[in-house]
């Protein structure tokens, strides 16, 4: 699934972009494009050699360095949606976009790291919904791993979708053939060459992003007379607010977000945020196929680094649309906020330059649906077929039906991709499916974790409580207009937080009436208790001060606050 970073409150219309941005592209451009199709599919096929048993296959049998799953965590959250999307955002509400990385990632995925993957990764599970089965019970293992791999085909069709829509404006393909040629092309190489195949194309894919986002931004700030002709700028034209991350946000204030400083740190900053990143398999998949715990632990806060910086590379293009076309998104101006970087793609980019931002564009969108279908194969295989289907078969049985469910999976993602274009906003779509089905899990997680007593019982019924209470809040509370909310973001805000306190609640109140697991079924799972056996020695040169999972950690979070200095007064 996408993260709460893929969530500007202004969202990805499902509609096409301005006809006038199509981009001159040449042979040179798709020549380009051709080479790194060809890269991708070599790189399915290379992995293949690797793929010997369903560990192998589902988790790249937990062997891979820190390095390189931790630039797979952050380029499979990495997706276009994101990258319009937060450059739109950019555009329409300035600086206040810093608050989805600093706040709304960076604190969740060092508690990931540093809290919760020793708990992932000492106890062996192969997902994140295996951890309710071994905490909890068969119930909340069974609803759990229903409800993501749900999620995690409709997430995919988000980005299959969007992916069209930019497709078909920039380079002139159909819909349709846009649809059905990336969702082919991601069904290869990871049917092929497995996870191991997914996380080094997302490698592969991360530096293919930066390589597009890095010129646009640099040759957009020179356009415009670097940051102070920027600033100057807007703030004559849209105040001094425009470049606050706080400004306007005092509770009783109007701001343009429908949130207040309250709303954003609880809403977005803890229960959306931590929902995210700490229960979403699509990230700590990642996690979990590296070679030790040391590893596991490091690769959320080395994805960390990345993403505090990769802000800039989306909300300055952003804010030189602004600047450039000063009335984007408004009735005196034919481009949307989402058009900001195909824009600026059209604008400033010579051929060449051209066909690696709409490769880097291509690469994002295939980076977020590997992940969502990646980790879809896993549950459906893992959690659902061979716990409660098809029993004790063979290893080469459920790599072979991997392979096959991950086709279905595709097959299901083109088709929520059409369902997707129903929707006025995918983007506001996409933060209505996290605080359906994340939020109502991390509170499942949060307290089974850190409360010994919370009872077998209460982990499928907070679950099922929190789930509901989130729809009923957005579905009938905020649509039928029961309560007056100011926007779908504050209204997602609001069902993330309904949802959390009600889940918590239900947990609370099942449990006193309900018997506790075993204490001795709790080695390894819940904080302050040890998995049983021999303690894992560390790997040669894990125990370097650099390499201390702490020390990344806390530097992460500090520097993250340090970024906050030069837009908060």
């Amino acid at each position: 699934m996408q993260s709460p970073t893929h969530l500007p409150t202004h969202p990805l219309e499902a509609t096409y972009l301005a006809d006038g941005l199509r981009l001159p592209t040449n042979g040179l451009d798709y020549t380009i494009l051709a080479i790194y199709f060809a890269v991708v599919l070599g790189i399915g096929f290379a992995a293949r050699r690797s793929v010997k048993t369903s560990l192998d296959f589902f988790l790249s049998g937990r062997s891979l360095p820190a390095w390189v799953t931790g630039l797979a965590f952050i380029a499979a959250n990495l997706g276009a949606t994101e990258i319009l999307g937060m450059a739109a955002t950019g555009a329409q509400y300035g600086v206040a976009v810093v608050h989805w990385y600093w706040i709304g990632a960076i604190p969740a995925m060092v508690f990931l790291g540093l809290v919760m993957m020793p708990f992932y990764y000492g106890s062996k599970v192969r997902s994140v919904p295996e951890y309710l089965l071994q905490r909890f019970d068969k119930p909340a293992h069974l609803l759990s791993s229903v409800l993501f791999a749900f999620a995690a085909i409709l997430i995919a069709g988000v980005n299959l979708y969007a992916l069209a829509i930019v497709v078909e404006a920039l380079l002139g393909w159909p819909q349709w053939v846009a649809i059905v040629v990336a969702g082919f092309l991601v069904l290869a190489y990871i049917t092929v060459g497995g996870l191991s195949s997914a996380i080094y194309n997302e490698v592969l894919q991360f530096f293919v992003i930066l390589a597009a986002l890095i010129p646009i931004s640099v040759l957009g700030l020179k356009k415009v007379g670097g940051w102070d002709g920027l600033s100057d700028s807007l703030t004559k034209s849209h105040g001094d607010n425009f470049l606050s991350a706080w400004g306007g946000t005092g509770i009783g204030d109007p701001n343009p977000l429908g949130a207040n400083w309250l709303t954003i740190i609880l809403g977005l900053g803890f229960v959306l945020s931590f929902g995210y990143w700490t229960t979403n398999f699509a990230e700590v998949q990642r996690a979990l196929s590296a070679k030790n715990l040391s590893a596991a632990q490091r690769t959320p806060l080395i994805a960390a680094f990345p993403k505090i910086f990769i802000v800039f590379l989306v909300m300055i293009p952003g804010l030189v649309a602004a600047v450039l076309v000063p009335k984007i998104g408004t009735s005196g101006s034919d481009l949307q906020y989402n058009e900001a970087i195909p824009y600026l793609m059209q604008e400033l980019l010579p051929n060449g330059v051209l066909g690696i931002a709409v490769t880097g564009l291509l690469a994002a969108f295939m980076a977020g649906m590997a992940a969502n279908v990646s980790s879809f194969n896993t549950v459906f295989t893992t959690d659902i077929w061979q716990r409660y289907v098809v029993k004790d078969r063979e290893d080469a049985y459920y790599v072979r039906f991997g392979r096959l469910i991950t086709a279905v999976g595709v097959m299901a993602s083109i088709g929520t991709a059409f369902i997707a274009s129903s929707f006025s906003n995918i983007m506001s779509y996409l933060q209505t499916l996290f605080s359906f089905f994340n939020v109502p899990m991390f509170v499942v997680f949060i307290i089974g974790m850190f409360w010994k007593r919370a009872s077998m019982k209460s982990g499928v019924w907070g679950l099922l409580a929190g789930t509901t209470a989130a729809m009923v809040n957005y579905f009938w509370i905020y649509k039928q207009g029961v309560i007056d909310i100011p926007s779908d973001q504050g209204a997602n805000f609001v069902s993330a937080i309904v949802g959390f306190v009600a889940g918590a609640v239900v947990m609370v109140a099942v449990t006193l009436f309900t018997a506790p697991k075993p204490e001795a079924e709790l080695a390894g799972l819940v904080y302050g208790t040890r998995s049983p056996g021999v303690p894992e020695p560390p790997a040669t040169g894990d125990d370097a001060w650099y390499r201390k999972p702490a020390l990344l950690g806390w530097s992460a979070i500090v520097l993250a606050a340090l970024c906050y200095i030069p837009y908060s007064f």
